[in-house]
């Protein structure tokens, strides 16, 4: 089989190449030239663990290519794949569609013979029913059927997430597409992977139903946290004693400084505003949306507790900056609201992170100092921050970081430490949800 795939970012890029490790003819279509020509030189674009390897294996096979050529790369195509960004939109936080319309065109002049046109791209319901209607209205020969098959990857883990999924969810009541994408998911139908065929509505709607409802259990446990800090209970303990409850489970309760990332933060505002214009909203969501965003402005103001009740003219060092460990992703991520409030309190903020700065840079305020290494972050600091929890953030020689610190203060916003450890070497510890 052979299948074109519009859009070379975090999705489709991830997407293509493990559909030629399945053996399947891929090109990865991108209008960035040199994003392509760094890919052709086996120069990734993100910071995915094991993927330049397994994009250099299945080039050197023949089974996946990078091109600027679009129209080529969809012709005789069995299907083409749609992942391509949809942002928030500025205004009213809608999802943008303007890259999802403008390659349905593109596709639509492109197409020979039946093709399945595949949307991977996270969109609101819908979205099919109108990529259908602008091929249709260019292409009113073509044969064609229009797909949603949502993707379920974990920044970090995406590749594992693909090759070894929960579920995969095809949206179809086409006989033809659905035998094609059958035959696109052999082999995860060879390993029992469930896959649900439904109605393509049904299969948008899952996608943001699934991520909103990880976004809230994120958002409860946080808010239980504040709760235990209040009454002296462990939000650990409590976490595990509702996780192991089958009908709740043990994953995405784990506290912190508020959820970011690509998917979240704008998929829970598309399926907010989606509700509202059918005029059945969504308030759970709402709520959780709003919470979040407060939550980010409060971990800020407890590192200016931490400091004394002000960080002016303060060095503050903050490890990690990515939304999550194992990605150099910024986007929303709880850091750029922190960071931004010391420095705006007069902190000097001095930071590390193993991936991420690069990007950093384009987001945070021009006064953050960029470290070579964690320690680097530490001398003459009246505070030392954890942000995101990568590896080696969790086993830092805290004698070292004693010695470095202008005063032993440390908040760890992923409770990455004991309490009693800490408190057993003298340092002053904010945690979170813990007493």
């Amino acid at each position: 089989m052979r299948i074109a795939m519009i859009g070379t970012g975090y999705v489709g890029l991830v997407s293509g190449t493990c559909f030629s490790e399945f053996g399947i003819q891929v090109t990865c279509v991108d209008k960035d030239a040199r994003k392509i020509e760094l890919l052709q030189q086996n120069v990734m674009p993100i910071y995915e663990p094991g993927l330049d390897e397994l994009v250099a294996t299945n080039v050197e096979h023949g089974r996946l290519a990078f091109t600027t050529g679009l129209k080529d790369a969809v012709a005789g195509a069995d299907a083409v794949f749609i992942a391509v960004g949809t942002p928030s939109r500025r205004g009213d936080g809608h999802a943008d569609l303007s890259y999802v319309y403008a390659a349905a065109e593109e596709i639509a002049d492109a197409m020979t013979g039946y093709t399945v046109v595949v949307t991977k791209s996270t969109v609101p319901v819908g979205t099919g029913d109108e990529v259908e209607r602008i091929i249709r209205a260019r292409r009113p020969d073509a044969k064609f059927d229009v797909v949603s098959n949502p993707e379920f990857l974990r920044e970090g883990s995406a590749i594992n997430d693909f090759m070894r999924p929960d579920r995969v969810v095809i949206g179809t009541e086409s006989e033809h597409a659905r035998k094609v994408m059958t035959q696109l998911y052999r082999v995860l139908y060879l390993i029992e992977t469930p896959i649900v065929f439904t109605s393509r509505r049904t299969s948008e709607l899952i996608k943001y139903a699934g991520n909103t409802f990880l976004a809230t259990k994120i958002t409860f446990i946080n808010e239980i946290a504040d709760l235990c800090e209040k009454v002296g209970a462990n939000v650990h303990d409590v976490a595990k004693g509702i996780g192991l409850d089958g009908r709740i489970g043990k994953k995405f309760l784990h506290p912190g400084p508020g959820y970011g990332g690509s998917c979240f933060p704008k998929d829970t505002l598309a399926l907010v505003k989606t509700a509202r214009d059918y005029d059945a909203p969504l308030r759970i969501i709402e709520t959780v949306v709003a919470v979040n965003d407060e939550r980010k402005r409060q971990m800020a103001a407890r590192v200016v507790t931490a400091c004394g009740g002000s960080v002016k003219g303060k060095a503050v060092a903050v490890l990690g900056l990515t939304f999550k460990p194992n990605t150099d992703d910024m986007r929303d991520s709880p850091a750029i609201d922190i960071v931004r409030a010391l420095v705006d309190a007069g902190a000097v903020v001095k930071a590390f992170d193993p991936e991420g700065m690069d990007e950093a840079k384009k987001l945070l305020p021009d006064a953050v100092q960029y470290c070579a290494d964690a320690y680097a972050t530490m001398p003459d600091a009246a505070c030392l921050v954890i942000i995101t929890e990568w590896n080696e953030f969790r086993a830092l020689d805290l004698d070292k970081v004693k010695t470095l610190l202008k005063a032993p203060t440390v908040v760890d916003l992923r409770n990455v430490y004991a309490p009693e450890e800490m408190a057993e070497m003298g340092f002053a510890y904010t945690s979170i949800g813990r007493p």
